[in-house]
């Protein structure tokens, strides 16, 4: 027996990679470590903030390589499409994420003025790449009722123009940001609100710590698409994700049939 048939025989079911994780400037070695254990159980790896950019071009190319060939797909962190942006060299950034064969590109609206949806998604698709977009101010603290109605239409604007995913601001620390207060508490009403507005598919919520991932796990279940998890963290996430955690074992697991048994 091999430790899947075991998990098939406790009748863990078979999900789809909904937990992308994100590479703040790990070593080659250790992306390629981690992606050999977990990568299947990745949506995405994303190239966080703006590292890439001055890491050693040829470590940055041999992580690219390794997502490639364990099929784990790629995506650019928000900031540095902000910073090229506002810098007046956006073609240039995406002109370069095409030639390293990075399939998405995160558009971020958090510290730099947005553009048009249309014409980014119209520049995207001219260099065949996926867009996703980040919403939600990086120094704006928590969201108010007003800025969930404003990053709601905003959502739907970039929906409607093509975007694959909304991601929903957390930053590093998911406290005193987005949907989290002070103490890290999860706003539930207000992330109920944007899965109802764009479709819980189409909806990513950026979870960087323990509690905020267990949290979001815990009520939406397991099938919320998480983001911003650091490469240590997916198994532990996976577990909870699959019921096979001590804090998730009740709700997810033991309800369900083992095969061959009835409902």
């Amino acid at each position: 027996m091999t430790a899947h048939d075991l998990v098939r025989a406790l009748g863990v079911p078979d999900l789809p990679p909904r937990t992308s994780a994100f590479d703040p400037g790990y070593d080659p070695g250790t992306v390629r470590s981690h992606l050999e254990q977990s990568g299947r159980l990745l949506s995405r790896l994303k190239l966080s903030m703006a590292t890439w950019l001055i890491a050693d071009e040829a470590a940055t190319r041999s992580k690219i390589e390794a997502a490639h060939r364990l099929q784990v797909p790629l995506v650019t962190g928000g900031g540095p499409y902000e910073i090229a942006q506002a810098r007046g060299c956006l073609d240039a950034f995406v002109e370069l994420c095409a030639s390293l064969r990075i399939e998405r590109i995160e558009v971020g609206e958090g510290f730099t003025e947005p553009r048009s949806p249309e014409g980014i998604m119209e520049l995207a698709r001219r260099h065949g790449l996926e867009v996703q977009v980040e919403l939600g101010q990086k120094h704006g603290g928590a969201f108010d009722a007003s800025t969930r109605d404003r990053l709601t239409d905003r959502g739907r604007r970039w929906l409607e123009a093509g975007a694959e995913q909304i991601v929903v601001e957390g930053r590093e620390n998911a406290q005193g940001i987005g949907l989290f207060d002070e103490t890290g508490a999860l706003n539930t009403a207000f992330a109920e609100h944007f899965a109802n507005a764009w479709g819980l598919e189409r909806t990513v919520f950026e979870a960087p710590t323990k509690r905020s991932q267990f949290d979001l796990l815990a009520h939406f279940g397991n099938g919320v698409n998480l983001s911003n998890v650091r490469l240590e963290e997916i198994l532990r996430v996976e577990i909870y994700r699959r019921g096979l955690h001590a804090d998730s074992f009740h709700r997810e697991l033991a309800p369900r049939p083992r095969p061959g048994e009835g409902a």
